[in-house]
């Protein structure tokens, strides 16, 4: 094995492992639903936000069509994204960026 194609394999590897650390985002999606408040309070009661965080992500799945309201490990925000179901929110999860 040459010296150049060991540094591809350690790199790959590191790659890997990188891509499968990253952690998960759970996002909630805009609806025609949800009151604006009611979302606020689901993201302070849930959440433990402080009101002007709430409203902050609130106004950003209002205006935007989506926000990122928590991010963690897979099962943790599976979690949350059974949660915000359960509060009636459209919520799904990715993986975060970067």
């Amino acid at each position: 094995m040459s010296e150049e194609s060991t540094g591809t394999d350690v790199l790959e590897r590191e790659e890997t492992l990188t891509a499968s650390d990253r952690p998960w985002s759970t996002v909630v999606w805009n609806d025609p639903v949800n009151l604006m408040t009611y979302v606020a309070y689901v993201f302070e009661s849930y959440f433990g936000y402080s009101e002007a965080k709430a409203r902050r992500l609130m106004l950003q799945v209002h205006e935007e069509g989506r926000a990122i309201v928590s991010t963690g490990g897979r099962e943790r925000v599976e979690v949350d994204v059974r949660a915000m179901h359960g509060y009636g929110l459209w919520a799904t999860m990715q993986r975060a960026d970067g």
